[in-house]
């Protein structure tokens, strides 16, 4: 049996699950997610053929630029997807997720762009870009 997921944003009015594995962490440090989220965005991600929306009545998308948009709830403002339009994969904020999913934090991306503020663990691996870093279960 596929493992399940489940996770949604602060005021449960966007409301999501995943059948089957979440990739370990990604945190980006790009000045969009930074701006975005208030800090640098740590994400899973999933095959959209996994995921489903079991509520979304409160879900917009904002296209960061042409062929990818953010997902997040009206209503309370949570940053819940990324999402590259013509791919196979959502990213879904790690926090949005229901219960500890034993996920770890497999690498940094775009670690030039990070605020000036904090320190990106050395135990880590840093990736110059975002492409292909951690592939998908």
């Amino acid at each position: 049996m596929d493992k399940i997921s489940t996770g949604g944003c602060m005021c449960g009015q966007v409301r999501y699950e995943v059948r089957g594995p979440l990739r370990d962490v990604i945190c980006c440090h790009c000045e969009q997610c930074r701006r975005s989220s208030g800090h640098f965005v740590a994400a899973t991600a999933c095959r959209k053929s996994n995921f489903r929306l079991l509520n979304d009545s409160t879900l917009n998308w904002y296209s960061v630029k042409p062929g990818l948009r953010r997902g997040f709830c009206g209503a309370c403002g949570s940053s819940l997807f990324f999402e590259p339009l013509s791919g196979e994969r959502i990213s879904i904020a790690a926090g949005t997720l229901d219960q500890p999913q034993g996920l770890k934090i497999a690498a940094h991306i775009y670690a030039a762009e990070a605020g000036d503020y904090y320190r990106i663990d050395a135990g880590v691996p840093v990736a110059a870009d975002g492409i292909h870093v951690v592939p998908l279960p």
